[in-house]
């Protein structure tokens, strides 16, 4: 598949204020960046459409209230759906208080705003006093946010990184651990060790994740639930929404008409 590159002419390290943005828009199809690392931390977050953020072994999908937080020097890619607007902000690492980990972060609406403020403004008019001002209470609210765990963990061991592929190529592949077990010549025993070993979570859990994730960017997308549902390969609507209300206290449509409403502040 060809992807259109990302702007390869910023450099966020060639900044000296704390915080620095820019905001992604008007790409007709998909767009990916290279594996890269900078010094500078980076915030993800998609106002439209959704972002997929490969970064410490994890596939990071985001929509419009949620956010991947990058640390300094971290190896990573990013892609973006087709029509989607993202903003990225970066963030002087000798701040105290930033995560030091990859974490998703729930985003509030003055979160989201002072991002989308900060993001628009030209790169040099950020020197002002009044911007640094912002950049302070931005930083603030931030450090406030809860972490979400909506990822999916691709882990390095040979066989689970196979599967991992596999389930990401074809998420409705609904093999059982026996089945996956036979593929690899282990016991399904040994395959559900290796996986609580590799992940610390059940390989029900750990394509449940996948689902979740996947539904939540569909939804975004506006795809119905049925659609959603035959995607994810579940023998019924009525599975899926059984498993979404499970997982998230609330139906898909329920979750879909919230974020939409929050979209909308």
């Amino acid at each position: 598949m060809q992807y259109q590159s990302f702007d390869p002419n910023f450099d966020s390290d060639s900044y000296s204020q704390k915080a620095i943005g820019y905001i992604l828009s008007g790409i007709e199809k998909k767009s990916e960046t290279p594996i890269h690392s900078h010094k500078k931390c980076q915030l993800v977050l998609p106002l439209s459409g959704y972002v997929t953020c490969n970064v410490s072994d994890r596939v990071w999908m985001m929509t419009s209230n949620t956010a991947v937080w990058v640390p300094t020097e971290t190896p990573h890619n990013i892609r973006i759906s087709p029509g989607a607007k993202v903003c990225n902000l970066f963030i002087d690492p000798c701040i105290e208080g930033l995560p030091q980990q990859p974490v998703m972060l729930s985003i509030s609406p003055l979160l989201r705003e002072l991002i989308t403020y900060l993001c628009h403004l030209d790169h040099q008019h950020s020197k002002i006093k009044e911007t640094g001002r912002i950049v302070d209470v931005l930083i603030d609210q931030m450090v406030l946010m809860p972490t979400e765990q909506f990822d999916f963990p691709i882990p390095k061991e040979p066989r689970l990184h196979k599967i991992a592929e596999s389930l990401l190529d074809d998420p409705s592949n609904r093999n059982t651990v026996g089945q996956w077990a036979i593929r690899f010549a282990m016991s399904e025993r040994t395959l559900s060790r290796l996986v609580n070993q590799e992940l610390g979570m059940s390989f029900a859990r750990w394509r449940a994740q996948l689902h979740l994730i996947l539904a939540f960017k569909k939804l975004s997308d506006g795809v119905p639930v049925q659609r959603i549902s035959d995607d994810l390969g579940y023998e019924s609507v009525s599975a899926f929404i059984t498993f979404f209300k499970n997982k998230m206290g609330i139906p898909p449509k329920q979750y879909a008409k919230q974020q939409s409403s929050l979209n909308n502040l």
